[in-house]
């Protein structure tokens, strides 16, 4: 049996990054937070914090970081429903995978309905946030996979859809003579990062060859908009961000009536459903009103 007293030690040096702030968030002298992580370390036979500015874990620390949280997670969740027995303790903090247009677009306000929880969210493209799964460094993932990562449950959340989209003095310049394989090998394309394939897969699904066009990288869902209405660029927008822009007409897309849609996927560890059942619940809410449902 692990010492959860050690377990909220480590937890409080690995979130608050020194031993002198673990001390203060558990009310207890640093030395004291020294000797349950040396301690835990002797039983384990392995180091678990590298101790730098700030502290960090090293592989088996993630690993027992993890697993305390789901711990807390669990009992935050007994403890709703056994106030007497089980009174609260320190919110669990719960990793999750997501894309950035999710974040930008409508993940907060599910967030938002779930009290008494904090959140360390972990942005990566939906195509690889699975992988933070895989790993077990997360608990969740908004992920563009229906198929299940091993021991997880997955939900059908629905089709975030894109527009391809640019300012008209941009296709003034650069698309005057149609979209097509040629015109797009030069005309600037945005791009979020090089794992980035909206771009690709839109040109794919209009017939378009595959071009490798000048591109600027810009690893934010606002930045994307801004670049696009500065007329930087074109590339693949979340039509519920950019909805007013297109209706207002300092925006339009390349090709009209053109969308990608995306689906997205909720996968979570099935050992963790009830623990994470409201959580699950009010992801599923507000991405039902937000995106578009399968078909």
């Amino acid at each position: 049996m692990l010492d959860y007293d050690a377990l909220a030690t480590l937890t409080a040096v690995l979130q608050t990054g020194s031993f002198e702030q673990a001390a203060r968030r558990l009310h207890v002298t640093p030395s004291a937070v020294s000797q349950r992580i040396r301690q835990l370390e002797q039983r384990l036979g392995s180091p678990l914090v590298i101790r730098a500015q700030p502290c960090r874990a090293t592989a088996v620390g993630e690993r027992l970081l993890r697993h305390a949280q789901d711990v807390a997670l669990l009992e935050s969740r007994l403890a709703t429903t056994m106030p007497d027995i089980l009174p609260a303790g320190v919110s669990p903090t719960l990793r999750i995978a997501l894309n950035a247009d999710t974040l930008s677009t409508w993940f907060i306000e599910a967030l938002s309905a779930c009290s008494g929880l904090l959140f360390e969210l972990i942005l990566d493209d939906q195509d690889h946030s699975r992988q933070w799964l895989e790993r077990g460094e997360v608990v969740a993932a908004v992920t563009s996979d229906a198929a299940a990562v091993s021991g997880c449950d997955v939900s059908s959340l629905g089709s975030l859809r894109y527009r391809a989209t640019a300012s008209p003095a941009f296709v003034k310049r650069y698309l005057a003579a149609g979209v097509n394989h040629d015109s797009l090998a030069t005309a600037p394309m945005l791009v979020f990062n090089t794992k980035d394939r909206l771009q690709e897969h839109w040109m794919k699904q209009q017939g378009i060859a595959h071009t490798s066009p000048p591109a600027h990288g810009l690893p934010s869902s606002e930045a994307f908009v801004s670049a696009a209405l500065a007329g930087m660029g074109w590339g693949m927008n979340p039509e519920l961000l950019v909805r007013d822009a297109l209706d207002s007409g300092l925006l339009v897309e390349l090709i009209p009536d053109s969308p990608l849609d995306i689906p997205l996927y909720w996968q979570s560890p099935s050992l963790m459903r009830d623990a994470l059942a409201d959580l699950t619940a009010a992801v599923r809410q507000v991405a039902g009103e937000a995106l578009l449902p399968d078909r």
